[in-house]
């Protein structure tokens, strides 16, 4: 039989004892709640379908989040990147809510309102993290949740950039860039290679193979090994041989500050990626042998970088039609 008293606070405090279980204890605003919520708990003891929801109930998603990003972001290649995902989680009033509160609607209504300042595959990424955190808290956890992202619509679409390099920017840029030690030396090799950000800012001398003009990369993004061409501007960016890391880090801050420097709007570091490959298109290379250089899994994942100038491809169709 369930107890019922009434705190010195004002709220109604349940306590329910059973044999083959845990005390289950719970407080309520007003009696009627506290009442429903005891039969609804010994009815389902009777019936041997009860679940102790106690430790949900009392995690809230910002202490989710935060073990979630010590135990599984921490290990991931993009934890930097999926770390401010969840700043901008814990910035969200569902942050203050426990799990066992939050359903599919209101993560409906964060999607809603969240692709009115963000592109749509922002917040896909965003609820992927949530997603995964309800799985890893139920299967590795012992958290008697169920996942409220499965229910609802999920953002469609990639958003992939197509931003190139336009008129003189480059020249601009690389410019700007040579104030700092290193800078132009990054952005020559991310033109020339193609290389990811993280992979420049890991790449170690042990990597660098100068008499066979190529980088080894033992472990990219998508976990797979793969041999990078170096052209001599690329060799010439590299510098000096030394031993161990190439560049000491990514230097956000100045690159921030080149492109101010050089007026030039709406551009990402990611962009000279696209910028490299887009070019080994426009010199000829055919699809298997950029893959090979950029390393994409699938030929699919390539297409979204081939965004060719008009004016090169109008002079290859007046070539052809000679």
């Amino acid at each position: 039989m369930a107890s019922i008293k009434k705190l010195p606070s004002g709220l109604w405090n349940v306590r329910i004892r059973r044999q083959g279980h845990k005390l289950v204890t719970k407080s309520f605003i007003n009696k009627t709640d506290a009442d429903r919520w005891a039969r609804t708990v010994e009815s389902e003891m009777d019936r041997g379908l009860f679940v102790d929801r106690s430790e949900a109930e009392a995690t809230t998603l910002a202490q989710a989040l935060e073990r979630y990003k010590r135990e599984v972001t921490a290990h991931k290649k993009g934890s930097h990147q999926e770390a401010k995902r969840i700043t901008q989680w814990l910035k969200s009033g569902l942050a203050k809510r426990s799990l066992a509160s939050l359903k599919g609607a209101d993560f409906a209504a964060y999607r809603d309102k969240r692709l009115k300042a963000v592109a749509s595959n922002t917040v896909r990424l965003e609820l992927a993290i949530i997603s995964h955190l309800f799985t890893v808290a139920a299967q590795e956890w012992g958290l008697p949740v169920s996942n409220p992202i499965q229910s609802i619509r999920k953002p469609k679409g990639s958003n992939a950039r197509t931003r190139r390099l336009e008129g003189d920017e480059e020249v601009r840029l690389l410019s700007a860039c040579s104030s700092h030690p290193y800078l132009k030396r990054i952005v020559v090799l991310a033109l020339e290679t193609g290389m990811r950000q993280g992979e420049i800012a890991s790449l170690t001398w042990a990597e660098v193979d100068l008499s066979r003009s190529v980088i080894e990369k033992k472990d990219s993004k998508n976990g797979e090994a793969r041999t990078i061409p170096l052209t001599q501007k690329a060799k010439a960016a590299l510098g000096d041989r030394g031993i161990g890391k190439i560049f000491r880090c990514y230097p956000r801050e100045a690159w921030d500050n080149a492109l101010t420097a050089a007026k030039i709007e709406d551009f990402h570091f990611h962009d000279l990626r696209h910028e490299a490959i887009s070019r080994l298109f426009e010199r000829g290379m055919n699809v298997m042998e950029v893959k090979s250089v950029s390393g994409h899994k699938t030929l699919q994942m390539l297409a979204r970088y081939t965004h060719l100038k008009p004016a090169d491809l109008l002079q290859k169709m007046e070539f052809g039609s000679r």
